[in-house]
């Protein structure tokens, strides 16, 4: 078995607590120099606002593509229209509903 002799070396007593110290310093001096900028509040806000617009914008996509997978499977297997299988499945889950409308649009004027 490989033996590393970094790890078998004993510290120094007090090592650890004098680093925690020091950490536990540097990062209450760091957090003091944030309270009451007006700059950290206003990047706060903004992350805040730009957090719940990516999920409100990736919540509307994904409904958008479960929406779209529902009405492929309804065209296909229930309507039996027999589109492309692979084809019209990804543009469906990709673009939603208008994706599978316009497979059907394309299949209605013979296209596809």
């Amino acid at each position: 078995m490989l033996a590393l002799p970094l790890l078998e070396t004993a510290l120094p007593s007090g090592a650890l607590e004098t680093l925690g110290t020091q950490a536990g310093n540097t990062a209450g001096e760091t957090v003091m120099q944030l309270v009451g900028n007006p700059a950290a509040l206003g990047v706060g806000i903004g992350l805040v606002i730009a957090a719940v617009l990516v999920f409100l914008f990736i919540k509307k996509i994904v409904i958008n593509s479960i929406l779209g997978v529902i009405a492929w499977a309804v065209v296909y297997f229930v309507f039996g229209i027999k589109l492309d299988l692979v084809a019209s499945l990804v543009v469906s889950v990709i673009f939603g509903l208008a994706g599978i409308g316009v497979m059907l649009v394309l299949r209605f004027f013979g296209i596809m």
